[in-house]
């Protein structure tokens, strides 16, 4: 099956984030690297703006495959812990400083906000319910766990082996399992 333009230019302008950052996102450098032309990415983006909203919805998109893939099972039929560990798991091994990146850019824009939120509000649950249980207070100390070393991470702080990540992850998920059993 060929590939769409929609996917190819998605896939080039999350590439270029990744490798020179999102200032040197614009509709020329997306459309070099996805070997079209600037007026070829324009007919399905005819704006930075329309970009920019197209490309988090289609990485919430991926995040949300891979949470799903990592649970074997979709948000909705796992465990709160099976969830948390899902979203462990991914944050720690897949997650990139270029989808930091975009999280963060997208905090002040509603319309580039809601992938991401829709994601997270199925995969982790509200800080509000760790305000009086116990174990919903320790799922969310280990997603803030996660959170904070994929931040580490893609901020370049320190690169971390593939075995101190599967191990950090297989600790802040037993954090929960045993907070859980009591």
């Amino acid at each position: 099956m060929r590939q769409s333009n929609r996917t190819k230019i998605l896939e080039a302008a999350f590439a270029l984030v990744q490798r020179e950052g999102l200032t040197r996102l614009t509709l020329e450098s997306v459309a070099v690297e996805a070997g079209l032309t600037k007026g070829g990415l324009m007919y399905h983006f005819p704006a930075r703006e329309a970009l920019l909203v197209a490309l988090h919805q289609w990485l919430a998109e991926q995040w949300e495959a891979q949470l799903e893939a990592e649970a074997g099972k979709k948000a909705a039929d796992a465990t709160a812990t099976e969830r948390l560990a899902a979203y462990a798991r991914v944050s720690l091994e897949s997650a990139t400083r270029a989808d930091l990146q975009l999280m963060l850019e997208s905090v002040p824009h509603d319309e580039m906000t809601w992938p991401w939120a829709d994601v997270l509000a199925k995969w982790s649950e509200p800080a509000e319910n760790a305000e009086h249980d116990d174990v919903a207070l320790t799922r969310l100390v280990a997603r803030l766990a996660a959170d904070g070393l994929w931040m580490y991470q893609a901020l370049g702080y320190g690169e971390l082996s593939p075995e101190l990540r599967g191990r950090l992850t297989e600790r802040i998920t037993r954090l929960v399992e045993d907070a859980e059993r009591g």
